[in-house]
């Protein structure tokens, strides 16, 4: 046996645990690699319990005492890990399609607020954790509308406070990308006569919008075209020119 196994068989099971416990899940199956101590460990039903409750705190899987219909049942008998497997696959699907819906709404390089809303829509439906936004929405490579989705679904449905959003950003290198809200109001009356519709204009960063810098940019996108606000735009860096008359893809119910 070599020396370097010899002393990783000679850590305490616990301290071990925690330690895997404290990784990333690459890490963990990178750690199974290393000898028989860690391959045991990295199949170790508590290890992956662990991590699916820590990706997943939302899931009603872990709220077992909750009367709703909506609870799943915990999935002891085929083991955490292979739920871990199975429930990473389904993530990764689902925010496929919402990056595939964000595309193909804005093929001119902006997005209409209600297509917006939709994807966060989805996002919610699917329980996507706060994790899965970082490892699947906030990649480099993803449109910056798309970083935008993740970005509001988090802050809003989610709840996660604006110095994690931030960080979150920072890490995957995307906090000083930037986008273009436009907005359309109803013009106000004056004397018996309706003025002309007014318009707005804000250049915000991702990194403005999570730690709340633009409220009013914020209220906007979170309200929608609804009431006063005609319509609500989304627009990357040099859009091109989109008309009044552009149609939302949203299908209307």
């Amino acid at each position: 046996m070599k020396q370097s196994e010899r002393v990783q068989t000679s850590i305490p099971d616990d301290i071990a645990f925690k330690i895997a416990s404290l990784l990333q899940v690459s890490d963990v199956c990178a750690l199974g690699s290393c000898c028989r101590l860690w391959r045991e460990l990295w199949g170790s039903d508590s290890i992956w319990e662990s991590l699916a409750k820590e990706r997943w705190p939302s899931l009603t899987l872990f709220h077992a005492s909750s009367s709703s219909s909506t609870v799943i049942n915990a999935p002891i008998s085929k083991g955490w890990k292979d739920f871990y497997i199975k429930r990473h696959k389904e993530v990764a699907g689902n925010a496929n399609a919402v990056a595939k819906f964000v595309e193909l709404c804005s093929q001119t390089e902006s997005l209409e607020v209600g297509d917006h809303l939709k994807a966060i829509e989805d996002l919610s439906t699917t329980q996507l954790g706060f994790k899965d936004v970082q490892m699947f929405l906030f990649k480099p490579k993803c449109n910056v509308l798309l970083n935008l989705v993740g970005l509001h679904y988090c802050i809003h449905w989610l709840g996660v406070p604006g110095e994690y959003v931030i960080e979150a950003l920072q890490s995957c290198k995307i906090s000083e990308r930037q986008v273009c809200v436009k907005w359309w109001k109803l013009g106000r009356w004056f004397y018996g006569f309706r003025m002309r519709d007014e318009s707005y204009s804000r250049w915000v960063s991702l990194a403005d919008l999570a730690m709340a810098k633009e409220p009013e940019v914020l209220v906007v996108l979170q309200r929608g075209a609804i009431h006063e606000v005609l319509r609500v735009q989304i627009s990357v860096a040099n859009p091109t020119c989109t008309p009044w008359s552009c149609q939302s893809t949203q299908t209307q119910n």
